[in-house]
């Protein structure tokens, strides 16, 4: 197949629920390509890639903060909505940027920082300047105890207190992440006014949809309740872990610092705001344990709050047919009219090749057969740039760091640079052809043997990504059709997905030795597909899966 038939197979969505059963890329600004050998990514530089992201057959792309920022956190610390960080360009590379990707049939999606500013936003200056400036309310202030302690127990993701001093006012402010990213007050309507302010900005200069980090933060208890302590004895097998077991925050029940449920309104007025424009959406992310799914389902029911939600229940190092089956029917079962985004890798965490890969396994046929499932699944997809070379994790030294969070507990936890490396366009260009200049952080030679030019022919992975996500688009079943787990069978996972008018029944064998199923009497005649990762034999109503490898049918 062709690279314009794999184009051509995708499906058009020209209608308000073009999100559901999407495909999202996303990219990193600061590692997809450098266009003036700063070694930073740029808007420019994205502009030059779209061809590549086009040809892989997805329907939108998800762009990181790009916003003017100190770069504290790397753009997750805004200091201006409503403008480009010079690192990357300026708003007219970001019109030429979004135009360029709509004439190649791509939405465009951007990250909204929405729970706190950077404390160089103009809003927190003004802020910490006095109690009676007209925004002193904007961001959470507070009174220390008798003692001077902070007024409780809230703990920072990035360790530490969840409290600041400020001697200029004489009160602590809250920051869920470093102290240089105040969270902002939601309780005021005036600040929910300012930010939806910013969010109409971006939706007058033509983006398609939102991206909303730590959208369940944006709350939280007014009376500033302490955490209790977190109850691990229903988490089994680690689901619903809030941070990495090096952190003290995962060992807080957060029920007041987060998941408030005075953010149902705000995600409301944030869904009246984007149903002013055609064909808007908007996906959240939601951490918080094992309570994700149950949020997701408030998140997204109704039709009047956001239209989709992630959670890390797929993003960690569990490997099992047990554990995707487990996530999916949790989210089911949860979740009645709401949809959810499944991804395997973003930012944030060890690229999936390197949690899953055991001793033996073939790196690139791991990566194939990870797309085929997660193509497989209900719900709308996301993919992390690189994924689509079967890139793992970048082993990196401390000096090269620059992740906060990764600085702040290395050695235990090295952080999130890893996933974050340049992505290697040309295997023997400097720096893989993706800056003329040495880049913020390291390529690895492995990775720059993996580059995109050096897997243009078939039996790569980038092509096991292109089929993978052409099956996707010819089979509507897959997009938004139902799902039904068949019964276990070891590690082999089997279901049905179906519209009505198309009916597709799929297996994967998860083990690492081959795996025999019995297929259900119920299912009728069936029709065998080319399932891009194959390795399979039907023999009448019983399959012979080779390890790591899929299979699927059309019934009727």
């Amino acid at each position: 197949m062709t690279q314009q038939d794999r184009r051509t197979t995708t499906v058009t969505r020209q209608d308000e629920d073009w999100w559901r059963g999407a495909v999202i890329y996303q990219i990193y600004p600061r590692s997809y390509q450098d266009s003036d050998d700063d070694g930073i990514g740029d808007l420019k530089g994205i502009t030059r890639r779209l061809p590549h992201v086009a040809s892989l057959g997805v329907d939108a792309i998800w762009i990181s903060p790009f916003f003017a920022s100190p770069m504290d956190d790397m753009g997750y610390d805004v200091s201006d909505y409503c403008d480009v960080d010079p690192l990357f360009g300026t708003l007219e590379d970001f019109d030429t940027l979004v135009a360029e990707a709509h004439r190649l049939g791509l939405k465009v999606m951007i990250d909204q920082v929405l729970s706190h500013s950077s404390d160089q936003h103009a809003w927190f200056k003004e802020s910490r300047a006095d109690r009676t400036n007209p925004k002193a309310d904007w961001y959470v202030w507070a009174d220390p105890n008798p003692d001077g302690t902070p007024p409780n127990n809230w703990l920072s993701v990035f360790g530490g207190p969840a409290w600041e001093w400020d001697g200029t006012r004489k009160q602590f402010y809250l920051h869920n992440f470093l102290a240089s990213q105040p969270d902002l007050n939601f309780h005021n309507e005036e600040v929910q006014d300012a930010l939806l302010d910013t969010v109409r900005f971006w939706l007058e200069r033509g983006v398609d949809g939102f991206r909303l980090d730590t959208v369940n933060f944006y709350f939280h208890d007014q009376m500033l309740r302490s955490n209790p302590p977190l109850d691990r004895s229903n988490q089994a097998g680690g689901i619903g872990a809030d941070a990495p077991d090096t952190n003290p925050y995962g060992m807080q029940d957060h029920l007041y610092s987060k998941s408030r449920p005075e953010n149902i309104g705000f995600l409301k007025r944030f869904r009246a705001l984007l149903d002013e424009y055609d064909a808007r959406t908007s996906v959240g992310e939601v951490g918080d344990g094992s309570r994700a799914l149950d949020i997701v389902a408030e998140y997204t029911e109704g039709g009047d709050r956001l239209h989709m939600c992630y959670t890390f229940d797929m993003l960690g190092p569990q490997f099992s047919a047990a554990h995707f089956r487990g996530a999916v029917e949790r989210f089911e079962h949860a979740v009645k009219d709401g949809w959810v985004c499944w991804a395997f890798s973003n930012h944030d965490v060890i690229r999936h090749v390197s949690r899953w890969l055991q001793e033996g396994d073939d790196r690139d046929h791991l990566a194939a057969f990870a797309i085929n499932l997660l193509i497989a699944l209900r719900g709308s997809l996301c993919i992390y740039q690189g994924e689509e070379l079967g890139l793992e994790e970048a082993e990196l030294q401390f000096e090269d760091l620059t992740d906060p969070y990764g600085i702040r507990f290395w050695p235990a936890y090295k952080g999130r640079d890893g996933c974050r490396t340049p992505m290697p366009w040309e295997a023997g260009a400097p720096y893989a052809g993706f800056s003329g200049a040495k880049p913020w952080l390291p390529v690895p030679a492995d990775h720059a043997a993996a580059a995109v030019d050096a897997q243009a022919g078939d039996g790569s992975v980038l092509a096991a990504y292109r089929d993978a996500l052409a099956f996707r688009a010819a089979h509507p079943a897959l997009r938004d059709g139902d799902i039904r787990f068949l019964p276990e069978a070891g590690e082999v996972l089997a279901f049905t997905r179906d519209t009505g008018a198309e009916q597709l029944v799929l297996a994967f064998n998860l083990g690492r030795t081959p795996a025999t199923y019995a297929l259900p009497d119920d299912l009728g005649p069936l029709t065998d597909l080319d399932l891009p990762v194959g390795g399979t034999v039907r023999d009448g109503r019983q399959i012979t899966l080779q390890p790591l490898s899929g299979w699927a049918a059309r019934r009727g």
